[in-house]
């Protein structure tokens, strides 16, 4: 009777492929192991940007409803079941996701969970290897090749910049100054990606870096240098985008059509009597300023007349 095969971490192919790109740009192109980490970053987060345009168009059409679902929650907020159905078929009937902002954040979690798994083996390997030393060192220390790190196998091999280790968690000052680094990038690109979003949508993006910092601080520090850099690359390319004339998100502004809309429809009556008044207004100031013009003319005109008289007089005289 045969036996499976116990299958292998379905992240593997995932996993090597990364590696690879990671020794290529460690070997091949000189940079150390923290710059290929963010190089790496750069790659992934660029072959992500078509996903990224759509991830603006989702927001751009959350934007244009937003007075529509403001009027639907406002109308069943006794009842949140009715409204969660009401919303929900609201966006059928307008064909819009409202996660689809968060499209990018998710597909990009088998790439953290890959190098997740790449920083505690695989990379080990190539960086204070091989295999059978850090085997060796782990056993000597009591730990396994997956929770020692490379600085006690051989020390300075995986420094990078204030990172003693990028292949086992930070501690102390250094820990402090990630998270700091981490919270305070993935808060600014958040505020920066939720402009457009729904409320509840804005709450869940500026919670994420909060409920992740219990988890990723006993995560290897290259793993935070990672996510660092992709906050870094969010906020950098939400900027160019919302500056480029041709970007889908120009149109963002015209979401706010509601405000805007209302603003110009109170700017319209406001015209309408300047109009009126433009109106009205001139046989008024003709009828009062020909009175005036009149009665002054009348006192005006009493002194040419003897002038004129005396002329005549003189005149009859000859």
């Amino acid at each position: 009777m045969t036996t499976l095969p116990i299958a292998a971490n379905p992240l593997q192919p995932l996993i090597d492929a990364f590696d690879w790109v990671l020794v290529g740009f460690h070997d091949t192109v000189g940079l150390s192991w923290g710059m290929s980490i963010i190089a790496l970053t750069v790659v992934v987060r660029t072959l992500l940007i078509p996903l990224t345009l759509k991830q603006f168009k989702s927001m751009q059409s959350l934007q244009r409803l937003a007075p529509e679902i403001k009027a639907l929650q406002e109308k069943y907020k006794d009842d949140k079941q009715r409204q969660q159905q009401e919303m929900m078929k609201f966006y059928q009937e307008n064909k819009v996701n409202p996660f689809g902002s968060c499209l990018p954040l998710v597909l990009q979690m088998p790439v953290f969970f890959s190098l997740f798994y790449m920083l505690r083996k695989d990379l080990k390997i190539d960086i204070c290897g091989p295999e059978a030393v850090i085997a060796a060192k782990a056993h000597e220390v009591g730990k396994t090749i997956t929770t020692i790190g490379c600085q006690e196998v051989k020390p300075g091999s995986a420094t990078f910049g204030f990172i003693p280790d990028l292949t086992f968690h930070a501690t102390g000052g250094v820990l402090i100054v990630l998270l700091v680094l981490y919270v305070g990038s993935q808060l600014l690109s958040s505020v920066l990606m939720s402009v457009t979003a729904d409320r509840n949508q804005r709450f869940i993006m500026i919670a994420l870096p909060f409920v992740f910092v219990p988890f990723i601080q006993s995560f290897p520090a290259g793993l935070l240098v990672y996510w660092i850099t992709t906050n870094l690359w969010t906020v950098g390319q939400q900027y160019l985008i919302r500056r480029s004339a041709g970007m889908p998100v120009r149109g963002a502004p015209a979401a706010a059509g509601a405000p805007a809309g209302a603003a110009a429809a109170v700017a319209a009556p406001k015209a309408k009597p300047e109009k009126r008044s433009k109106e009205k207004d001139p046989p008024a100031a003709e009828n009062g300023k020909g009175k005036d013009a009149a009665s002054a003319s009348r006192r005006a005109t009493p002194p040419p007349p003897p002038r004129q008289r005396k002329k005549k007089k003189t005149g009859r005289r000859r």
